[in-house]
């Protein structure tokens, strides 16, 4: 299903209110449009991982410690 730009615009501000109501935090009005270019971006960065496509023979990478 194709979300219209504002279509998405509805849902991430409920998911904001919502998650910011769960955790008990006052979002300030002002501040609604940049969480939500924040999660935007966010949300994009993710798709892109989730949807690269690794060989099921890739071994996960060695846990690096300084």
């Amino acid at each position: 299903m194709i979300l219209t730009r504002l279509a998405l615009t509805d849902s991430l501000d409920s998911y904001i209110d919502a998650v910011g109501s769960a955790l008990g935090l006052a979002i300030d009005p002002a501040w609604k449009p940049a969480v939500r270019g924040n999660l935007e971006i966010s949300l994009k960065l993710a798709r892109q991982v989730d949807e690269f496509a690794l060989p099921d023979e890739t071994e996960p990478a060695s846990v690096f410690s300084a």
